[in-house]
């Protein structure tokens, strides 16, 4: 019978997947566990309501210190093999949500990504995709030790994505196929 190492190597890497927003229905949550789908392996899909946390200010945090929800998520994040974040974006940039746990957990740990590969998606319910905040992570998670592998920004989610099928535009499907196949040849790369 024919192994396909490859396979097996993916299924023995930790990952972790989240889309960056506390939406209880968040569609990039759900576009980051369609994407983590394509390793091979269990990854962990994480929702962001479950690391809480007050709006960041210096008084806050000179008050309680580091929160105990951020240091769980640093935690979480050094676990992981490999990332796969798929940004959410509110006018043009991140989510509050999403930003202050950033503040949160940079004040914690600057490096909180130091020496992750990391797939970076977007996805919204308009033409751009969600491109400005995906745009916004691409510049700034290198500062916080991200190592962005590939990007990938999908348009009008309700129009080409299907629970059932993916995404169902076929030059939007081809398009991420090719950035799931570059991902997997550097991953594998680095593993031989």
């Amino acid at each position: 019978m024919y192994l396909n190492l490859n396979l097996i190597k993916f299924r023995e890497m930790k990952i972790i997947a989240f889309g960056a927003s506390y939406s209880k229905t968040s569609i990039n949550r759900q576009f980051a566990g369609y994407a983590a789908a394509f390793f091979g392996a269990e990854a962990e899909v994480l929702d962001l309501n479950d690391y809480p946390l007050p709006v960041f200010t210096i008084d806050i945090e000179k008050e309680i210190g580091h929160h105990p929800s951020a240091i769980n998520f640093v935690a979480k994040l050094e676990e992981t093999d490999f990332l796969i974040i798929s940004m959410s974006e509110h006018n043009g940039s991140y989510t509050s949500g999403f930003k202050n746990l950033l503040d949160w957990s940079s004040r914690y740990k600057l490096k909180m990504f130091e020496g992750k590969k990391i797939l970076l998606l977007s996805t919204s319910p308009g033409a751009r995709g969600g491109l400005s905040s995906l745009e916004t992570a691409m510049k700034r998670f290198p500062a916080h030790g991200a190592e962005v592998m590939e990007t990938f920004s999908l348009p009008s989610f309700g129009q080409n994505f299907s629970a059932q099928n993916g995404i169902t535009d076929p030059e939007l499907h081809s398009g991420f196929q090719g950035v799931i196949a570059r991902v997997k040849e550097k991953l594998n790369d680095d593993i031989m």
